[in-house]
């Protein structure tokens, strides 16, 4: 379990292609880990034989949350990601979308979380069109990081 750098990246899924290893890709802020990441991520490593986990830097997180996020910073949030035995790697991207980073590893799986679905789900076309599969997990009931913050503020 480590953090990936970007420009490594490339080069490491060739060799995961050439073992026939199955590569599962998902992305988000995982700012506050809480109940519905977890289940999120449990499920998604089942999909395949790596779990890599696209998590948006500080930056990124301030440009679609607000300047009042992330609550916890990104070398947080990637450790605690990494203390998650069913998560392989990790690696933090600038970029609003993860779309740049679905081309270079064209995984054999996107997952992502049931607030999304096939047409909105950035890189679905990517992966599809590479023989690739898209998996929507069910959110976990109740649990949202916004909602974490809301009941912290009260």
């Amino acid at each position: 379990m480590s953090l990936l750098e970007i420009n490594s990246i490339s080069q490491q899924t060739i060799e995961w292609r050439k073992k026939d290893t199955n590569i599962v890709f998902t992305n988000g802020c995982f700012d506050l880990l809480h109940k519905g990441h977890l289940d999120l991520l449990s499920k998604a490593s089942t999909y395949g034989d790596i779990l890599i986990v696209g998590l948006n830097s500080d930056s990124s997180v301030r440009k679609i949350k607000g300047k009042e996020r992330p609550i916890e910073n990104e070398k947080i949030r990637s450790k605690n990601l990494l203390k998650l035995n069913y998560v392989n790697y990790v690696i933090i991207f600038d970029s609003e979308t993860p779309q740049d980073l679905i081309k270079t590893i064209v995984p054999n799986v996107l997952v992502k979380g049931g607030d999304y679905n096939d047409t909105t789900i950035i890189g679905a076309k990517e992966v599809i069109s590479n023989g690739g599969k898209v998996k929507i997990i069910p959110l976990t009931a109740g649990y949202s990081t916004s909602s974490i913050i809301k009941l912290q503020k009260r």
